[in-house]
């Protein structure tokens, strides 16, 4: 008697590798122009860098419209609505409770986290080429107008814009993650900073901390081609306060808090 064995299957069990960063962050990007109060926001930081470099080729001088003199102030708005971008892009998923859906299709919340984080710095980083691409159109036009329409520009201001940029996007972020609600992470955003500069400049004895803990401060020299190490060392010291402390707390709230 012969006995005949069936050939055994190999189940084919899903994957559960999940999306890759690089994925997760595209997809993260999407969601920043997907939704009317970010797209919204991109177009005014675009029209806002745009109107200050307008009035700026009426206002300066002939020999002060220069590239540099047109790209600086063009990352101050920037500068200020990039944190609100950030709070929105973590605190959307659970304003719009859209956080059940994304962390059952992303189950490691960190990984979902990482990519919010990339895509405010990669939008960050969008941003320096937006004011570079506007400050060249306005030289551009200083120069046919009869301005000076001079090309100088020293190579470590880039790299000082996206310090600052990055920098600003992920401390909105911070607070998003550590409160995780809109208004109040916004609110607390402009109120604490803006506080603390207020009582530095009224009360002597918050004077010398300020100088290391106040961003509005330890920010300035990166609006010019020179930082010295001691500003480099100020910078880091009020990054670690307003953005690495906010970070790690708010990224364990928001791996331990229940999605309902």
């Amino acid at each position: 008697m012969t006995t005949i064995t069936a050939p055994t299957r190999t189940a084919h069990r899903p994957s559960m590798a999940g999306p890759s960063l690089a994925r997760l962050t595209e997809v993260e990007l999407r969601k920043l122009t997907d939704t009317r109060a970010g797209r919204w926001l991109l177009i005014t930081i675009g029209l806002i860098a745009a109107g200050i470099v307008t009035v700026q080729l009426f206002a300066l001088e002939d020999t002060e419209q220069t590239f540099t003199a047109f790209f600086t102030p063009s990352l101050l708005p920037t500068g200020l609505l990039l944190p609100v971008l950030g709070i929105l892009s973590i605190t959307a998923e659970w304003s719009q409770r859209t956080a059940l859906t994304t962390f059952a299709l992303v189950p490691r919340r960190a990984r979902v986290v990482a990519a919010k984080l990339a895509a405010m710095v990669l939008a960050a980083l969008a941003s320096v080429l937006v004011s570079l691409a506007v400050a060249a159109v306005a030289t551009l036009l200083a120069r046919a107008t009869g301005g000076a329409g001079a090309w100088s520009f020293e190579a470590s201001m880039l790299l000082h814009a996206a310090v600052l940029q990055v920098a600003n996007a992920l401390m909105g972020a911070a607070f998003g993650l550590l409160l995780l609600n809109t208004p109040l992470a916004i609110v607390t955003y402009l109120l604490l900073p803006t506080l603390w500069t207020i009582l530095g400049g009224l009360i002597s004895a918050l004077r010398g901390p300020a100088r290391w803990l106040d961003t509005g401060v330890t920010m300035e020299p990166l609006f010019g081609p020179d930082v010295t190490a001691g500003q480099w060392a100020r910078l880091g010291v009020s990054l670690l306060v307003w953005m690495v402390v906010p970070l790690a707390a708010g990224l364990v709230r928001t791996l331990r808090r229940e999605v309902s």
